[in-house]
This record gives structure tokens, sequence and C-alpha cells, in this order.
């Protein structure tokens, strides 16, 4: 074989690689222990003629021509656990810090995840005069109900999450949030959200969507339907309670995908409905949420910049009045989008938005065994000996 090839050149020996996807991963598992034995596998004194150091790194198709990747620490695969329908993942990245990813998107990071959060939080809570109760949908991590916390009025956070390990290894890793889950005042129930919101009997000032992105066959397509929002999230709501959810990527290409069908659908439900965006660096696009309310929704940043600094503990990282005012002003295209969409979401007409995630090892060529081989594969993938 020739040494000579250079870095990217596959191999046709498949039978080199073990996928270790086969292994039984129904609990949460420490995958270093994969990594390590990765290491004593290749070992490092046998790297000639090529130098180069292990960079492992998370890579998400955002299109079928488009992806998006970013380099792991060493060791940088925290966690991996798969449950009956869902997988997990918590990655330490260089760029973003601690990553969680679900069913390969990837849902929230370290550095950059309180763009996302204030930005769902906040806007609907500092336009709300009396913002007491809240329902959120999703959040497993914590960051959503951290936020709502620091509002003076808030007495009452319940967070409904459909994946126990997601909060368990948050808990664990995120110590950012972990005083949040100690709160008094955060009731945590790990159940579906539309079943759980249908049973309960109280209702809320205000409720968030903090969902996963809808997914063809995932499990929060349901709780971004028409039907939802009009037969369970309406309901549910006090008279001048405001709904708020995330609501997919919203840039110049990504925008038509959810963003427009999430917020016509939305319209067909409530009075009056805001759409908004902000740049969240680790999703490599705008993301959108839309807000709404049967009572008008009064935008005034002098109003909102007195609220935050009356009703919120500790000082905002990315929102002020003048920049929620902002985000609610849209470019020309997107703002021609949201006026002509005609779609509206129901089980039987259903959006999705497109990709999936990997963690890949990129390496040099490896002397093995009197011959080279390519250490490129899906996370966890060792070379056999």
């Amino acid at each position: 074989m020739n040494h000579d090839q250079p870095n990217g050149y596959a191999t046709d020996n498949e039978e080199e690689i073990i996928n270790v996807q086969n292994v039984d991963l129904d609990h949460i598992v420490d995958v270093s222990d994969f990594l390590n034995l990765e290491e004593e596998l290749l070992n490092f004194d046998r790297i000639f003629p090529y130098q180069h150091t292990f960079t492992h790194w998370y890579e998400e198709e955002l299109e079928e021509d488009l992806r998006w990747s970013f380099a792991l620490n060493y060791n940088g695969i925290l966690h991996v656990g798969r449950s009956e329908f869902h997988t997990l993942t918590l990655l330490d990245t260089k760029r973003f810090g601690k990553v969680l990813i679900i069913d390969g998107k990837l849902q929230s990071a370290e550095r950059d995840e309180f763009i996302y959060h204030e930005s769902l939080v906040h806007p609907a809570l500092l336009i709300h005069d009396n913002p007491k109760s809240l329902f959120i949908m999703g959040g497993g991590e914590g960051s959503t109900a951290r936020e709502a916390l620091r509002q003076c009025q808030v007495i009452h956070v319940l967070l409904l999450f459909f994946l126990q390990e997601v909060v368990n290894i948050c808990r664990e890793c995120l110590t950012e949030n972990q005083e949040n889950f100690n709160n008094q005042k955060l009731q945590v129930v790990i159940n579906d959200a539309k079943d759980e919101l249908e049973k309960v009997e109280e209702k809320f000032d205000e409720i968030i969507g903090d969902l996963t992105d809808p997914l063809e066959g995932g499990p929060s397509n349901k709780l971004y339907t028409k039907s939802f929002y009009e037969g369970i999230v309406k309901p549910k709501l006090k008279e001048n309670g405001i709904f708020a959810t995330q609501a997919g990527p919203a840039g110049m290409i990504s925008h038509k995908g959810v963003f427009t069908p999430i917020y016509n659908t939305v319209k067909q439900v409530f009075s009056y409905v805001i759409a908004y965006t902000a740049h969240v660096p680790s999703y490599a696009d705008l993301c959108g949420w839309v807000l709404a309310s049967d009572q008008p929704i009064n935008l005034n940043a002098e109003i909102l910049n007195t609220r935050i600094t009356e009703k919120i503990q500790g000082e905002l990282r990315y929102l002020d009045g003048e920049f929620i005012v902002a985000s609610t002003i849209l470019n020309k295209p997107i703002r021609a989008s949201l006026a002509n969409e005609t779609n509206v979401i129901t089980e039987e007409n259903a959006r999705f938005i497109h990709g999936h995630g990997a963690t890949t090892n990129h390496s040099s060529w490896i002397i093995h065994d009197g011959g080279i081989i390519e250490n490129y594969a899906s996370v966890g993938n060792i070379p056999r000996t």
C-alpha cells in the first residue's frame, strides 16, 4: 500500500472498523473509555511519517449540501445515552464549551446559550404586566427555567421534559444551572408535554415552548400543530396570557422551512402574533421565535428597559429594550415570506427541518500492522487490532 497518500484518502478495507453504536447504550455511559481504548490501539509512536494530533469533530448536516462542524477538546465526548426513542450526547467543544445534542441535532451550547434563552424567555415575561406562573415545554438543561426564575414576580415554574437522562446529565455537568434545579419555585415533571398540559388544572400567565426542532419522526412534531395550539395551549392560558415558542432556523435561506409555517400556524389561533430573530453562533444561523397573545402586545424600548431594571435579578447579557424591539424588525424577504405563508401545520401537513449530526475523528494516516488505515468514522468507531 502506498504510504504517501494524502490525508482524506479512504481505504477500502471496511472490515478494519468496529462500530460501537451496536454496544448497549440503554443507560448513560462514559465514552471516554472508548477513546482511551482508541488511543491505546493506535499507538502514537507508530504514527509515521505524518505528525498529527487527534482532533475529534462534531459535524451537523444542516441541508443535503451544507454541513457545519467544530472541534472537540481531548476526550470531548462526555456522555452518550440512548432511550427507547431518542439518542443524546454531551460534548466538550473548543469553541462553544459543553454542547447538548438530542437526536443528532445541537440543542444548546454553553458559550452562547444565553442568546437563545434570554430571547425565548424575557420578551414574553417583560411584555406581561404581572407574570407569576409559567409552563415550560422542553428546556431539560435548565437554562429556560434559569431565565424565568430571574423575574422577581414569578412564583411558580412548571417544567415538562420528556427525557429524564437529559435532566440528569445537565444537573450533573452544566454547573451554571445546578442551583436552579433546587429552586423551590421550580417543579420538574418528566412526561409528555401535551399529556401533562391537558391534564393540569392550573392556568398560566405564560406558556413557553423550548422544544426540540420538528424532525421527521421526532417527538416534538405534534407540539407545533394548530390543533395543539388551539385545543391545548390557548385554553391553558389566563385571559391576558402570552405564548412564546422557538420556531427553528430563520436565516435568509432557511426561514421557509419551519419558521414562517410556525408563525402562520400560531396566527390562526391568536389575535396578536410577533415573529423575531437573533443570530446564535453555535447554530450557524439566525434563530426564530414566535410570541402570541389575545391581548395587544406593546413593544416600547423605554418601558422594557424600565421593567428589566425593576423586575430582573442580575444583568441580562444579551437583551435590552432597544434590541427586543429591533429583533422584531425583519429584512424585506423574510417579511414577505411571513406575509405570504399559506402553510398551516397540522398532523396531516407537518413541516420538518433537515439534518442530523455525527461526531467524527479526523486523524492522519496510521501505520498499523504493516499497512495504513484512515480513522475517519462515526463516533465510537474504533480501528480493529
